[in-house]
């Protein structure tokens, strides 16, 4: 009987969902029920158990889990608070549900740059991360742990500023705080511990591992087709961003114009096109990429 490749992802929430679009982009047929904590791939021998983000890495350390998606932000944290080495480390990023781990005060205060936090309180869910930024820099200031609304914690005097995530940074307008220093850059990762798979459960990694790389590969790429003027493609090739050679298909009835097509594997602006037309290219497409496999 094969062995089931179990994946730890988070239960709920926007690195959830980030996650759950990800796996099925891969191919893998499930469904979420309600709270359930277990979610069983129809159509490759993987289970899906969904957790609380904060015990996504200790899952994959004590072999709960093979592998998990978390936040970078929520490892580390991991990282610098467990009692013990934490056996989960990076074997991939992936690219979605960013943000910033940052350090804000009140817009009207007298905290301005890291140097002013000295002698001040930090309120913070990430006692760890701040505390060896404050140790690094050699900051004197104390680091207040709570457990969420962190950005209430100046206007009710628990604590002069905070460190808390920050994507758009409309919380932090919201409540008069404005962030003057990242001290982490997050993404979600796919952590693996040291221990050795089996070698079914290796194969089957390494099958999805090569899938997410290909989803990967795809949303950032691009499929571009033109008709160009046959001495133009060698200035045409040189505007492509990211591409390798591309392909040249005369067209009929036409001695001086070819079709152009390529991958671009960086983005495409209009100042792009604006610059092929420029140079005669003429019909211009760009298209997503739905799968990719190099």
């Amino acid at each position: 009987m094969t062995e089931r490749l179990r994946i730890a992802l988070q239960k709920k929430g926007r690195l959830a969902d980030d996650s759950f679009a990800l796996l099925k982009k891969c191919g893998l047929r499930f469904a979420i029920r309600g709270g359930g904590l277990l979610a069983r791939v129809k159509n490759m021998p993987i289970d899906l158990l969904l957790v609380r983000d904060d015990d996504i890495p200790s899952f994959v350390a004590n072999n709960a889990a093979d592998i998990g998606i978390v936040g970078e932000n929520v490892l580390v944290e991991e990282q610098l608070t467990a009692k013990t080495k934490l056996d989960a480390e990076i074997t991939m990023r992936l690219g979605f549900s960013r943000c910033k781990l940052s350090l804000a005060a009140a817009d009207m205060g007298d905290i301005k740059k890291p140097t002013d936090l000295n002698g001040t309180r930090i309120a913070t869910t990430y006692p760890g991360v701040l505390g060896k930024y404050l140790k690094d820099k050699n900051i004197d200031a104390t680091a207040v742990e709570m457990k969420g609304a962190v950005e209430l914690a100046p206007s009710i005097g628990i604590a002069e500023s905070i460190c808390d995530l920050v994507s758009s940074g409309a919380t932090l307008e919201a409540n008069g705080l404005t962030a003057f220093e990242t001290i982490l850059k997050s993404e979600a990762v796919l952590i693996q511990s040291g221990r050795d798979l089996s070698e079914d459960k290796q194969a089957l990694l390494a099958k999805l591992m090569s899938r997410i790389d290909g989803v990967i590969k795809s949303a950032e790429t691009k499929y571009i087709m033109l008709n160009a003027p046959k001495d133009k493609v060698a200035a045409i090739t040189q505007l492509l961003p990211g591409s390798d050679a591309p392909t040249i298909i005369p067209l009929a009835g036409s001695d001086d114009l070819v079709a152009l097509q390529a991958v671009c594997t960086e983005n495409i602006f209009w100042e792009t096109l604006e610059d092929l037309k420029a140079l005669g290219a003429r019909a211009i497409l760009v298209l997503p990429i739905e799968k990719m496999m190099s």
